[in-house]
């Protein structure tokens, strides 16, 4: 046997070598730390050096892998770390499939525990902590994250018969992607699962009330009024050169109005309010079952995380909760400036669809010319998506900072705070322009002679000309279409092109032949590698796909007597969703930080609020942007069938000539110069939607009765739907009885085998 010579290492010593490197292979590694060999600097790699130095003093492994440019860290936590924990907290993860048996800990649990370990190490450098999160932004390491395992086992399972397009109708494997990524996002799938199979009820009541619509499409009383109505002049809808009209121009308008503002709106309406209680009461027991299954339903937070500290450092002092007024309040000026800055941005979005209109008008085109209204809606809703998907950004950031304010202590306390001010500004950014159009839109313009101006030029837009809910319709298809469609390509395609590039860009280059324990060294560097080229994920990763859907949620329930096709897009958008989520986080995204939850947190209590603000826009929606008030008060008041008699005529015959008052064109402002074609030279009354009288203009008495109609309706809408909300919510236990009994036989099991071992004590 030859010695080594200083450089050539013995035969026996490269063998020993070797064996060490394939054992190191084989080891299942929690972490993986990546720096950039290319930010050659003293100082980062003394940082990192003394990172390192303070894992291996916590008994630590850690294998360095070097490739062109990276360096890649393995970290591998010892087994009585593990150990700890189940003794700290009884072995909460006891029934648990694919778990350490020497750590008695699930895969998950060891993950979150080394993840919790390595954000709490602090290194003294430039006389100051700084903690992991510190040297990321510092570069002395460029990421960190755990190994998803997709080679053999349960993440195999998934990436073969969940996370692919062909399953798309197949039911979910809550179970098994509890093992893989925890709790918290298997109950977001359990949930969004759950929250699509009850839009197929929703959906299909919702088609129904459309379809009836369609099959009156033709035969609709208001709508062969409107479209026989060919000597009925209109007054012009903006001040230059603006014509008069025939309201026979909007018979296909008023068709298509018919499809969502019929006689079936209301019933939907209340069958939404319903629906939404017992969508949530239902998830509520599915929820209790999840969660008792896997051994969380008396999971405590705080004694978790308080034994994770213990386990890191023994002789840690617990943070302690804190609250400041001056914090507080600051806060409050925030959210308040805010929603302030938002209400603003909706109203230019008015002040542009103004102007826009006058501006189409104007346009040469006579197709544009005469539909210069729609344009402005349709190009209106497009400038509001944009404002969308930029106010996304700014919201999210002063959220985060607004938390950080508050001091919270936990990470879901962090976390609570967040949602509840970015949902909150989220809400403001995509309806402030869609309340504006159902409830002021068309009611504060004034009236012709005396219109409401922006800077004392731009009139004020008007309802469109089939009605004002035609407005809001066109405002959340275009919206809730373009926001599922283009949001959805976004969010897979842009991690999907980004895999595909780093893998085409490190693609390895034709070598010779390797020997097999190369090779299997080889294998287990590009592991690393492979899950490095994936896209990086961060701690509300998965709060961005919950915002999503609870955005999307309130779509559906908000303003859907106005959009009653709302539940079918969302279930069509849904039905892609999970799958496209499975796909992201199993094959396109580094694997996420599992963590330990028993229920979706705060988006329980915004959902039970969207529900409650569903049932007040709604009403109002019905009461004061559909026709059906002013209906109803016609049919029973002031039409043919008002006495009671027996007739021929439709009870609404003559509606749409009592639904508009006379204004005599020789009151029109002085600089109002509206275009007067041939046709109408001898014109010198025009009408408009309103009720008025011919000689003042003042309100009629049919203005009044309409007007107490409406109140009553919210009144008696809203009572109704409440009522029916929470007889639903008594009805329906929020806990299965037969979990409660479980629980409760567990609890007794536990009490007597504490007892048993106080009576062997006592005797001995």
């Amino acid at each position: 046997m030859q010695e080594n010579d200083g450089n050539v290492l013995t035969p026996w010593r490269e063998n020993l070598l070797l064996l060490t490197e394939l054992q190191e292979a084989s080891m299942k590694w929690d972490f993986v730390l990546v720096c950039d060999l290319e930010m050659n600097n003293i100082k980062l790699d003394n940082k990192r050096a003394m990172f390192l130095a303070q894992l291996e003093m916590k008994r630590f492994k850690i294998k360095k892998i070097q490739d062109k440019k990276k360096a890649f860290y393995g970290i591998s936590a010892p087994p009585d770390i593990f150990q700890k924990y189940v003794r700290l907290l009884r072995n909460p993860d006891k029934g648990v499939e694919h778990r350490n048996e020497l750590d008695q800990v699930s895969v998950t649990t060891r993950i979150r525990i080394v993840h919790f370990i390595l954000n709490k190490i602090e290194i003294n450098s430039d006389n100051k902590p700084e903690i992991l999160e510190d040297l990321i932004k510092q570069k002395v390491f460029e990421t960190a994250f755990p190994l998803h395992d997709l080679k053999d086992g349960l993440g195999k399972n998934l990436k073969k018969e969940w996370a692919r397009w062909r399953d798309v109708f197949y039911t979910q494997p809550i179970a098994e992607i509890r093992n893989y990524f925890g709790e918290k996002v298997a109950l977001y799938f359990a949930w969004l699962g759950w929250y699509t199979i009850m839009l197929l009820p929703a959906a299909l009541v919702g088609s129904i009330v459309f379809l009836y619509g369609l099959v009156h499409f033709h035969s609709s009383q208001i709508s062969k009024e409107i479209c026989e109505a060919n000597t009925t002049i209109m007054c012009p809808l903006c001040d230059q050169k603006c014509p008069y009209w025939q309201l026979s121009d909007t018979c296909t308008y008023a068709k298509v109005t018919h499809l969502f503002d019929n006689e079936g709106t209301v019933f939907f309406a209340m069958f939404m309010a319903l629906w939404a209680t017992v969508f949530l009461e239902l998830w509520k027991r599915q929820r209790a079952k999840d969660v008792f299954w896997w051994n969380l339903y008396s999971w405590d937070e705080d004694e978790e995380e308080l034994a994770l500290e213990i386990i890191n450092d023994p002789d840690c002092t617990p943070q302690k909760y804190e609250h400041s007024y001056l914090h507080s309040t600051l806060v409050l000026l925030g959210v308040a400036i805010m929603i302030a800055i938002l209400i603003g941005i909706a109203q230019s979005i008015v002040i542009y669809r103004v102007v826009m209109t006058v501006f189409f008008t104007k346009a040469d085109s006579e197709f544009i010319r005469d539909r210069a209204n729609t344009v402005a809606v349709l190009t209106g809703a497009i400038v509001h998506y944009l404002t969308i998907v930029i106010m996304t950004k700014v919201n999210r950031v002063v959220a985060m900072h607004l938390s950080s304010l508050e001091k919270p202590r936990t990470f879901t306390e962090r976390e609570n705070n967040f949602t509840v001010k970015v949902f909150t500004f989220q809400f403001f950014t995509h309806f402030s322009s869609l309340i504006y159009v159902a409830f002021f839109l068309g009611r504060i313009n004034g009236r012709p002679g005396n219109y409401v101006r922006i800077a004392g030029q731009w009139r004020l837009e008007e309802c469109h000309p089939s009605g004002c809910i035609t407005d809001l319709f066109i405002q959340m298809a275009v919206i809730m279409v373009l926001k599922q469609t283009l949001s959805n390509c976004v969010e897979f395609l842009t991690p999907y092109f980004k895999y595909k590039y780093r893998t085409f860009r490190d693609r390895p280059k034709k070598k010779d032949r390797v020997h097999t324990e190369e090779a299997l060294l080889d294998k287990y560097k590009e592991d690393w590698k492979r899950n490095y080229r994936l896209s990086e994920v961060n701690v509300f990763s998965l709060f961005d796909e919950f915002l999503e859907m609870v955005i999307q949620y309130s779509f559906t329930t908000i303003f859907v007597a106005a959009f009653p096709l709302a539940p079918l897009l969302a279930l069509l958008n849904n039905i892609l969703e999970i799958r496209l989520d499975a796909i992201k986080m199993v094959r396109l995204q580094r694997r996420m930080v599992p963590r330990k939850a028993n229920d979706i947190g705060i988006w329980l209590q915004v959902l039970e609020g969207i529900g409650v603000l569903a049932v007040i826009c709604n009403g109002l929606v019905i009461a004061i942007t559909s026709d059906f008030i002013p209906r109803l008060v016609y049919k029973y008041t002031y039409g043919p069938c008002a006495e009671g008699n027996n007739t021929n005529l439709d009870c609404l015959t003559g509606y749409i000539n009592h639904s508009l008052s006379v204004f005599h064109i020789q009151d029109f402002e002085q600089h109002t110069n509206a275009f007067k074609p041939q046709q109408f030279q001898d014109v010198v009354d025009c009408r408009y939607r309103d009720y008025r009288n011919s000689d003042d203009y003042s309100f009629s008495v049919q203005f009044w009765h309409i007007f107490a109609a409406r109140l009553a309706f919210v009144i008696l809408f809203e009572h109704v739907a409440v009522c029916i909300k929470f007889i639903a919510a008594w009805f329906v236990p929020d806990i299965p009885q037969s979990v409660k009994n479980k629980d409760l036989s567990a609890k007794h099991a536990e009490l007597l085998d504490h007892l048993s071992v106080i009576d062997h004590s006592i005797q001995v």
